[in-house]
Parts: structure tokens; sequence; C-alpha cells
């Protein structure tokens, strides 16, 4: 079956899209990722979405234009990868979130009371003529759960079988790690699990969200991120500002937890730029900032091999930073394990199709905090009747493969 992914992250700059071939042997789902493109928001929509989110006001007459506009934007998407393969069976679509709704201050971590990802189904269901699966994190939460990370199911099927202690990291807007198992009796750092057995996952806070918010407060880079982290590598840490930022209540609690540009939005640059800083400074010392909580996160968890994806990966002194704060692991690039960096979100929701599809669950109880398995999101019909395959096995592990033309 050939399920097409699609994503919107937490920078909201555009679409990542990957179809992915998936084919059953016995228990272990092999995937083979035959096309992968990125697509960005036309600038005036993405003006537009940043407008309406946290802490902006904005109306309902506004998300309804967005849901449509957005869901105009994910079927052109989709249509463009699909125009010169074969068709495709079905689509995964995440949509653009918009809010995601949580109590931030539990004492025994975040609670999700509900989300909001925009970007209306039925404009790729009525494009390409298949069904489309989507809405994918409300079922998690309605179950007690945080609805974040949904990656870490492919996660935990990808690192199934490799050697010592791996974990995934995700660089994207929002940071979030993946610990299949971690060791009883490992110390526990600020923010990181209880020792005992996995799989866990959790977001440890800003990655790129708030080094993007301040290139764009500050007019450092016309292209509005820190490009091959130039800026953070020609600044300095400003340490009192390090300090104050690292009293955030957020990263103390323990996981599971979840949170987005609700918390880390624009606005939370305000007491930063209270004070005179240099914009190269403040990029750098907000790298600094990213790389030290993923530290913080993953230091108790026994990690001696952190494969890492997204678009903070691409940022060299982001990766640098991570690196001496993390001496002895192991740093690793997604694409080793098939899954290239800046598809490897679209590829999870198009495996999150498969099992949907499939009438498979596609989260872990103890990653998300539910109370059990769920099978995820809702189905839009495409042109003809829909039908389902029979229920497939459970995987056990994800193995994928790379056609040489999505590198």
């Amino acid at each position: 079956m050939k399920v097409l992914g699609l994503i919107s992250g937490t920078s909201h700059d555009g679409i990542d899209a990957a179809v992915v071939d998936f084919a059953l042997d016995g228990d272990v789902l092999h995937g083979h990722v035959t096309a992968a493109t990125s697509t960005p928001y036309d600038p005036p929509l993405r003006a537009r979405i940043r407008a309406a989110l946290p802490p902006a006001a904005t109306t309902l007459a506004e998300v309804c234009a967005l849901d449509t506009l957005i869901g105009q934007a994910f079927a052109d998407a989709a249509a463009t990868i699909t125009a010169a393969a074969p068709p495709v069976d079905a689509v995964c679509s995440h949509g653009q979130t918009v809010y995601h709704w949580v109590d931030q201050h539990g004492v025994d971590g975040t609670r999700a009371l509900g989300t909001l990802q925009i970007g209306q189904p039925a404009w790729i269901a009525e494009r390409l003529g298949v069904p489309v699966v989507s809405d994918v994190r409300i079922r998690d939460i309605s179950a007690g759960g945080q609805g974040a990370p949904l990656v870490s199911y492919l996660d935990t099927l990808l690192l199934a079988g490799l050697p010592g202690r791996p974990a995934a990291l995700n660089l994207g807007g929002i940071a979030n790690v993946t610990v299949p198992t971690h060791p009883a009796g490992s110390a526990r750092s600020a923010g990181s699990p209880s020792p005992g057995p996995g799989p866990l996952a959790w977001d440890t806070g800003p990655a790129n969200a708030l080094i993007d918010a301040a290139v764009l407060r500050t007019g450092a880079h016309p292209a509005g991120y820190d490009v091959d982290g130039a800026l953070a590598a020609r600044g300095r840490v400003d340490e009192q500002l390090l300090t104050d930022l690292l009293a955030e209540p957020y990263y103390r609690l323990p996981p599971p937890k979840s949170t987005g540009k609700e918390l880390f939005h624009d606005g939370y640059l305000d007491a930063a730029l209270a004070r005179p800083i240099e914009p190269a400074d403040l990029v750098a010392t907000l790298t600094a900032l990213t790389a030290r909580t993923v530290a913080d996160a993953v230091r108790g968890a026994g990690v001696d091999t952190l494969v890492v994806s997204g678009g903070g990966a691409a940022n060299p002194t982001l990766m640098a930073m991570l690196g001496a704060e993390l001496p002895g692991v192991r740093l690793v690039p997604s694409a080793d394990l098939g899954a290239p960096r800046d598809a490897k979100e679209a590829i999870a929701f198009a495996l999150i199709g498969w099992q949907t599809l499939h009438g498979l669950p596609a989260t872990l109880p103890s990653c998300t905090g539910a109370s059990g398995p769920r099978v995820l999101g809702t189905i839009t019909p495409g042109a003809g009747p829909l039908r389902l395959p029979e229920p497939a096995t459970v995987p056990r592990a994800l193995r994928l493969s790379v056609a040489e033309e999505a590198r």
C-alpha cells in the first residue's frame, strides 16, 4: 500500500510530503520512500498563519478561511508529488497545528486538554480521489494522552534492534525525543524520566521556535531563520540570559509532557529583548538554550546514540553545541536509518495512515500518557466506495529504504 504523508510543523514554513510504499513481511514492516518534497507556503499565506497564532487574537472567520486555504495548499502539494508517479492508495494529512491546548502548570507534568489542526482534508480527497486520514492527535488526547509526540511510534519501530541504548531526536520548531529503553538506576536530570523501562517520549522545549522568532523580531536575516547557524556562530552566549531562560518551569516537569508555540511564541522573547543585546548574541543564547534543554532531557536516560532529524539538524552551530553538551553520545543523522532528515515526520504520518487504514493503533501509551493505544484519526472517503484492507499483524520493527530521487 502506497501512502502519502503530509505535515506542516510548528515552524509553519511549508508542507513536507513523503510517499511510502509499505509491505508487511511477518511482523516486520518494510517501507520504501519513493518520493519526498518540501513545498514552502506562499508568503501571504504564511503571514496570515503567523498573524493568527498565539498570542494573537483571531476570529472564527479567519480560522475558516485558513482551514480552506491550508487545505488547498496541502492538496496542491499532494498533487505535485504524485503527478509523475503511480497513484497513491491513501493520504494521511497532519495539517497545520494552530493551537495545542495544555495545562502547562501541573505538578506532575502537562495535561493536554485539546488540540486543533486545520487544513480541510476534503480538498485533498477531491483532488486525488483517494481516502484521507486526518485529525490524528485528538483521539490520543481523549484517552488521557498528550497527543504528542506522535513520531514516537515511528521512532520505536525504526530504532528496534539497534545496539546499545539509542534514542531519536527531532529538532523542528519544538524539540522532541523518543527513548525506547533506559536503564534502571540511571541518574535523573531535570525534566528527564524517572528511571525504569521504556519506551518514553516527550517534548523537551523549543528547538528552532525561539531562534526563528528572534531572527524575525530583530530582522537579523532576511530568510527569517539562522541560515547554517551563521548568526549563532558569530555571537556570544549571554550566560545570565541563558540562566534566566532555563528557569522556565516547563523544563522541570517530568514526562509525559508536550508544548508548542502557545508557550514558546514570539512574545516569549519580550523579557529577553527588554535590555540591549546584539541580535547574534541573542541567537547564540537561544541556540545554547535548545542544546542545553535537549541534553538535560536525555542525559538521565543512559543514551549512547542519538538519531537526529528535523531542520535543526542542518544547523552546524546547534549540532556542535549539542555534541559539546553530550560528550560520549554518538550523533547520527536519521538518513542513516532510511529516514531523510527533512522527510522523517512526513514518513511518520504516512505510517500512521497505514496503521489506521489497517485498524491498528499508532500510539504507545507510555510515550503519550494515554490510558491505552488508539487507532488514530478520521477518514474522508475518496472518489469511490471506501474499502479498508483487512486488519494486519502489529509490526514490531520498521525497515526503511529510500529511492535515489527521494534523498
